[in-house]
C-alpha cells in the first residue's frame, strides 16, 4: 500500500451552508485557451468490446491540416463547427448535485437542457454525479448529506451528459439502502454510471462509449479520505464506490483497458477541499495512472477550479470545481467545461505507449448562478476567470504539451 499524504488522510468534503446571491450573467463571449499538437502517431485498429454503449453526437471541433505550437488564449466563437470525422470532442465538468433550491430539477427531464450548448456541444461528456440516487435510508455520521430520486437520471440524460462518476464522498450518504437503490437506479439509469457497483468487480468496470468509430473506456474512483472510503469502498461480494487507494486495482483495470479499448479515461475524486493546487497523493496517482496507459486522466472534489495540462502521454485536469450546485459566489462559483480533441486515427492505433492521442486542449470559464446552473459570463468576467484559470495551472507541474 501507498504511504497516505498527512493531510490527505484528513480531507474531508465540508461545503458551507447558505448560498449567496451571485451577480447577473451577462451574455457570453467565452474565452478559452487552446493547446495544440502535431504528429500524432497511427498505428493497426484495436479490438472492440462487445458491451459498448453507443452514443455519440456529431459536433465536434474542426481538424487542421497543420497544427500550430501552443498559443496564447485566444476568444472562442458560440457558433457550432461542422462536425470532423477525424476529431472526437470530449467534454468534462465536475461536480452536480440536486440539493436544497436545485431538488425541482431532478425531477424534470429538461431541466438542464440549456447545458446542452456546453456540455452537449462535444462528442461525449461526463461529470461527477455527488449524491445518493435514493429517497429512503438513513443519513450516515458526517456533515453533509446529499440525495436525489431515480429521475434525476433523465435531468442528467437532458443535459447531454453521455456517462457520470459516482465515486465520491457522497455516493453512499444513506448507508445500505441508500446503496441498494443507487444500484437498482443504475441498471435502469438512462446514463452509464462508473465507480460504484454490487462488489468490486461492478465498481472497478468501466463504460464503454462509442463515437465517431473509437471505442472509449471510462472509469470512476475516488481517493477522498473520510467515512464513504472507509466503510463503503467495494471489495469482494462487497457493494460500495471504487477505491483508488491503494492504487493497485484502479491501475490494473486501466492497463488492461489499454490493451483492449481506443481511449482510456480516468474520473477521479480527489485533492483537498477548498485548495486550487493538487497534493502529493493526486500527483503519484495521476503518475500510476498515465504509466498504466491512461489517456485522460480529470477529477475535482477541492470545490475550486485547479490546472491542467500533460502528464507525460496523458492529459490531466486536477479539478473542474463545482457544476451544477447549490453555491452562487466567488470562489465557490467558479466553474467550467474542459474540452478535448483526440485525434481519432491516433487513438485507433494499438502501438502508441508513448504518443497522447489528446490533440487540443479548451478551458471555457463559467461562473454559477443563483439558481445552481452554470453559464458563461460576460467577456470581462471570462478574461478574468481564464487568468484565474492559468495562474492555477502554476502549481499543478503539467506540461503545455506531451512529453
Amino acid at each position: 500500500m501507498r504511504p497516505l499524504a498527512p493531510a490527505a488522510a484528513a480531507a474531508r468534503s465540508a461545503p458551507r451552508l447558505a448560498p449567496r446571491p451571485a451577480t447577473a450573467l451577462l451574455p457570453a463571449l467565452v474565452l478559452a485557451v487552446a493547446v495544440a499538437l502535431s504528429g500524432c502517431q497511427a498505428a493497426a485498429p484495436s479490438t472492440a468490446a462487445e458491451n459498448s454503449a453507443p452514443t455519440g453526437r456529431t459536433t465536434a471541433a474542426p481538424s487542421t491540416a497543420t497544427h500550430p505550437a501552443p498559443t496564447a488564449p485566444t476568444a472562442a466563437t458560440t457558433s457550432t463547427p461542422a462536425a470532423d470525422p477525424g476529431t472526437l470532442t470530449m467534454a468534462f465538468a465536475g461536480d452536480v448535485h440536486f440539493e436544497d433550491y436545485l431538488a425541482p430539477l431532478a425531477r424534470h427531464p429538461h431541466g438542464l437542457d440549456e447545458l446542452q450548448s456546453s456540455l452537449g456541444a462535444a462528442d461525449l461528456s461526463m461529470v461527477n454525479l455527488e449524491t445518493a440516487i435514493t429517497e429512503r435510508g438513513t443519513k450516515i455520521g458526517k456533515e453533509f448529506h446529499f440525495r436525489a430520486p431515480a429521475s434525476a437520471l433523465e435531468t442528467i440524460k437532458g443535459a447531454g451528459i453521455d456517462a457520470v462518476s459516482m465515486a465520491n464522498n457522497h455516493g453512499v450518504d444513506f448507508g445500505p439502502v441508500g446503496l441498494q437503490d443507487t444500484l437498482a437506479a443504475k441498471k435502469a439509469s438512462p446514463v452509464p454510471i462508473v465507480g460504484i457497483g454490487k462488489d468490486e468487480d461492478e465498481a472497478f468496470a468501466p463504460a464503454i462509449l462509442t463515437a465517431k468509430g473509437l471505442k472509449v473506456a471510462v472509469f470512476g474512483a475516488s481517493e477522498v479520505f473520510e467515512m464513504t472510503l472507509a466503510r463503503y469502498s467495494a471489495g469482494p461480494g462487497k457493494g460500495g464506490i471504487a477505491s483508488a487507494s491503494p492504487v493497485t486495482r484502479l491501475r490494473e483495470a486501466v492497463s488492461r483497458a489499454s490493451a483492449r479499448y481506443d481511449v482510456v479515461v480516468v474520473f477521479l475524486h480527489w485533492g483537498l477541499d477548498y485548495q486550487k493546487c493538487p497534493d502529493q497523493l493526486s500527483v503519484q496517482t495521476a503518475e500510476a495512472l498515465e504509466q498504466a496507459g491512461a489517456d485522460i486522466i480529470v477529477g475535482g472534489h477541492s470545490h475550486r477550479v485547479n490546472g491542467a495540462g500533460w502528464l507525460g502521454r496523458s492529459y490531466v485536469d486536477y479539478g473542474f470545481g463545482n457544476f451544477v450546485w447549490w453555491r452562487s459566489h466567488e470562489p465557490d462559483s467558479r466553474s467550467g467545461v474542459l474540452t478535448l480533441s483526440i485525434d481519432v486515427k491516433a487513438a485507433r492505433g494499438t502501438k502508441r505507449t508513448r504518443t497522447s492521442v489528446v490533440r487540443d486542449a479548451v478551458w471555457t470559464p463559467m461562473l454559477i448562478g443563483a439558481d445552481g446552473i452554470p453559464r458563461p459570463p460576460a467577456a470581462a468576467d471570462s478574461a478574468r476567470l481564464l487568468t484565474l484559470w492559468k495562474q492555477a495551472g502554476q502549481c499543478a507541474g503539467l506540461g503545455t504539451a506531451p512529453e
